[in-house]
């Protein structure tokens, strides 16, 4: 393939926006802040799980108290019932005011075999509400951090964009300037080996592979034309002669 020496030199200049280009956007697909952020949504994620287990066991306990308190007042009417008829005086007969006495002790003791348990669904009512409320803070917590985590995140990544377009632009400037048989080529090559097309040959050594050339290869290099390019035998980069190359 033939180009002009200069359009090979540029190939250095092209290769080194390519470069920076590639660490911009591995630096905005890879945040400093991506590990934590990870980290915080799973323990998000557990918290969340767990903060949905403990709201249902709230639901249930006021279903339950919800009863419990039914379960007390049903009883507590049928007791103010029973003591009315007593103290209205329409019951005479000792045997009825005997037998509705009885009822009225039966239902004092079940009254308070009812408020025991309306008290202790009460209790367990309270520690899960408080349970739900200590989740509940800790996701709030977690949130803010994931809002001070993904701010900084997203400032930092649109500083990149804005510096990745800059270097874009640049590298348009130059792309302009080599002939397109040689950009396809060097572009061929940046797909297929690391994202590295064209190296300098430096002090005999392929800048791309870091292997340094046999006096047979460097003797052919020294004959073939400036506008011939040139590539390395051993990683098949384009290899750009300079005067650091050493062939002289």
């Amino acid at each position: 393939m033939k180009a002009e020496p200069t359009a090979q030199l540029r190939l250095l200049d092209l290769q080194a926006l390519d470069a920076q280009i590639d660490q911009l956007r591995h630096q905005r697909s890879h945040p400093a802040e991506g590990a934590e952020i990870a980290e915080l949504l799973g323990k998000r994620s557990d918290v969340d799980g767990r903060m949905r287990d403990q709201r249902i066991v709230v639901d249930d306990l006021s279903v339950a108290q919800a009863k419990a308190d039914a379960d007390v007042e049903t009883v507590k009417v049928r007791r103010k019932r029973d003591r009315d008829r007593m103290d209205s005086g329409a019951i005479a007969n000792p045997k009825d005011l005997e037998r509705m006495q009885h009822e009225l002790d039966t239902l004092e003791r079940r009254i308070t075999v009812l408020e025991d348990e309306e008290l202790e669904v009460m209790e367990q009512l309270e520690e899960a509400q408080s349970a739900l409320a200590e989740l509940t803070a800790a996701i709030e917590t977690l949130d803010t951090r994931l809002g001070e985590l993904t701010a900084t995140r997203d400032a930092r990544g649109a500083e990149l964009d804005t510096e990745i377009a800059t270097v874009s632009a640049g590298r348009a400037a130059i792309v302009a300037e080599i002939p397109d048989d040689l950009l396809a080529l060097y572009e061929k090559l940046r797909a297929n080996q690391g994202g590295i097309g064209a190296s300098e040959l430096r002090q005999r050594a392929c800048g791309g592979c870091q292997i340094r050339l046999d006096a047979a290869e460097l003797q052919v290099i020294r004959g073939t034309p400036a506008d011939t390019v040139v590539r390395c035998q051993e990683c098949q980069r384009i290899l750009v002669r300079t005067s650091e190359s050493g062939l002289s």
